[in-house]
């Protein structure tokens, strides 16, 4: 499904952070990649979600070259395949829950019965993560846990392909980290989605069929 050939990337500040690293990940896999601070985790995932592009190397989703697309292109991939679950759950403040959930589809042109599939499936997903009944709340009035599971299900929105989370447990207490850690188990295992994380969490970590940690610019199992 997805192929990282090669790939090299460096900063001016931290130097060379991914050194000819290679991965692949196939489709409804769940992977976990560990490693200190600043070793290139959320540089990686990045560059497969096409937020950044490697010095060198090649990056294909399903066969197809990513290494030359444009902005627009870029945009377009992320959009149809890939979902983030970053760290903080980076809710619109001035949308509600329900809101902030739906704003992925006003990226794309749906028919009025292709969006009614979508907003039965994301109502089947709040009532599964235990939001539903938050709909109409703003997030400055619900949990840290609680908006964490929004923005899961914001990043669901659109049945991507591949589920890209960046420490998505890090900033919640043990207790919501489980039930995280457990939801993102149920999606890849309940849908099919393949999950690559970032983590510090060895909790997090074995709940993931295949772990990677990242040291010195490559990955070892």
């Amino acid at each position: 499904m997805l192929s990282i050939i090669n790939i090299s990337k460096s900063f001016i500040q931290r130097g060379l952070v991914l050194n000819n690293l290679s991965l692949e990940v196939n489709e409804g896999d769940s992977v976990a990649i560990m490693g200190p601070s600043g070793s290139g985790k959320t540089t990686l995932l990045n560059i497969i979600g096409l937020l950044d592009k490697p010095d060198s190397g090649e990056i294909a989703f399903r066969g197809a070259s990513l290494a030359n697309f444009t902005d627009n292109e870029s945009a377009v991939y992320r959009n149809r395949n890939i979902g983030f679950v970053f760290q903080d759950h980076l809710l619109l403040p001035h949308l509600t829950v329900s809101e902030n959930i739906t704003l992925p589809l006003l990226a794309s042109k749906y028919t009025r019965d292709e969006l009614s599939v979508k907003l039965s499936r994301i109502k089947m997903l709040m009532e599964k993560t235990g939001i539903y009944d938050l709909k109409d709340k703003y997030p400055f009035r619900i949990s840290g846990g609680e908006a964490q599971r929004v923005a899961l299900v914001r990043a669901l929105a659109n049945e991507p392909s591949v589920l890209l989370a960046d420490e998505p447990t890090g900033s919640l207490d043990a207790k919501n980290a489980d039930v995280l850690g457990d939801l993102l188990q149920e999606m890849n295992r309940e849908f099919g989605i393949t999950i690559i994380l970032a983590t510090h969490s060895a909790d997090l970590a074995k709940k993931i069929s295949k772990l990677y940690r990242l040291e010195d610019g490559k990955l070892t199992i």
